[in-house]
């Protein structure tokens, strides 16, 4: 009974367990390939992880970048406004001085005007028209809103500057004496601002401008042709030489 028992315990060690031992071994092998293709779908999810933070840590940095680029951009506007706002207030002061500077210089320029007007109506009457047109340019030119506060300075000191270069030039031209049925074409020579004659075309007639009468006085016929040849170097005709003329003026009376 014993004999009997041994053998079928070796025969069930001999048969049964080697199918057991590999059942398990092959248990085991799938369970390890299982982990490992659960380690190798770690391992991606890791780098997959790995690759996201390295892309949101570059991200984070570029923004950090961008942030301190834009911080500095914002300090820059900031120091160009405040600029711009001292350079607004500095014009407006020079903008306040100029109003006031006008408001002073206008009137000056208005009475710059009314003096050369007068001047002209007491000086001896020489180019009236010319004269003439140039001050009522001026007057016209004051009220006008379009012209700058220069443009009418520059004016009226250019018409001061050609009246008094009128004061030291010799000029003839021919042009018109009297009016109505006495009006005549006459040859007019003007002495700086001293002297205005006139005479006939054919020299039968001199005469001069009286400041103390303001009318014409006619001259005797010695200054004939004196008064021919200083017309004649006023247009450049004859070479310039000594002038002997006479010099009547408010205050004395010279003859040559």
């Amino acid at each position: 009974m014993q004999a009997t028992t041994l053998r079928s315990l070796l025969l069930y060690c001999l048969v049964v367990s080697p199918v057991i031992s590999a059942a398990t071994i092959e248990q085991s092998l799938s369970e390890s390939e299982t982990l490992s293709q659960t380690a190798q779908s770690s391992q991606k999810r890791v780098e997959r992880l790995d690759d996201a933070s390295q892309a949101m840590l570059e991200e984070y940095s570029n923004t950090l970048a961008k942030a301190k680029a834009l911080e500095g951009y914002n300090a820059q506007v900031s120091e160009l406004v405040v600029a711009q706002h001292q350079e607004l207030v500095s014009y407006q002061e020079q903008l306040d001085e100029l109003q006031d500077t006008e408001a002073a210089v206008i009137p000056q320029m208005r009475r710059m005007v009314e003096v050369l007007a007068e001047f002209i109506e007491a000086d001896v009457p020489f180019l009236p028209h010319e004269r003439a047109d140039r001050l009522a340019a001026l007057q016209a030119l004051m009220p006008r809103a379009d012209v700058s506060m220069a443009e009418k300075y520059r004016r009226i000191l250019e018409a001061y500057q050609i009246e008094s270069d009128y004061g030291y030039t010799l000029e003839a031209w021919r042009g018109e004496l009297g009016a109505g049925t006495e009006q005549r074409s006459v040859e007019f020579l003007r002495v700086g601002r001293l002297m205005l004659y006139y005479q006939t075309p054919n020299g039968h007639e001199s005469g001069y401008w009286n400041a103390q009468t303001r009318s014409w006085q006619t001259l005797d016929n010695s200054v004939r042709r004196p008064l021919q040849k200083a017309i004649a170097m006023a247009r450049q005709q004859k070479t310039a030489d000594w002038l002997e003329l006479p010099i009547k003026t408010l205050a004395l009376e010279v003859q040559p």
